[in-house]
């Protein structure tokens, strides 16, 4: 049976920056009692705090990240991006440990965001982009879908049974 790895705040662990959670999600639901679902909060396994502060990529993009050329910086100035590569590896390494081929990642994170991300002004407005997490798993060969996208990614789910 495939795997999916799912953010933790959409199965209503209150992980989130702001202490709360996302979910649950019906279809996340049945996954879990499945025994399919590997739930990871990257920024918590990264070694942020729950609550903490909220973070933006500036331009939004999680492969700049991932290649040094952009940071992750918090509202209040300092440089998560060492926690949020962290938190992506560790879901690289789940990915890889379980055979895991889709993630059901929160949307406009920029640690999970899959097609939309915050600019990094702070100000709400999203561009298209991915985040750290969304960008690796990519370029390791991951679907990588949103809450928003759960019919598309249980139709990529049963291509794969």
């Amino acid at each position: 049976m495939q795997k999916i790895l799912v953010s933790r705040c959409l199965l209503g662990h209150r992980v989130r920056y702001d202490g709360g959670a996302s979910g649950p999600f019906d279809q996340l639901q049945q996954w879990v009692g499945e025994g399919r679902v590997v739930p990871l909060c990257p920024e918590v396994a990264g070694g942020l705090p729950t609550p903490r502060a909220a973070a933006e990529i500036p331009g939004g993009q999680g492969g700049e990240v991932l290649d040094g050329r952009a940071a992750v910086i918090t509202t209040d100035g300092a440089d998560v991006s060492a926690e949020f590569l962290s938190g992506a590896c560790q879901a690289l390494e789940l990915v890889q440990k379980h055979g895991i081929r889709i993630a059901v990642l929160k949307a406009n994170s920029p640690s999970c965001g899959n097609l939309l991300t915050y600019d990094g002004t702070f100000s709400g407005v999203k561009v298209n982009g991915e985040g750290v997490t969304a960008a690796l798993l990519r370029r390791h060969g991951v679907q990588v879908f949103s809450e928003l996208q759960l019919p598309e990614a249980a139709r990529a789910l049963t291509a794969q049974d």
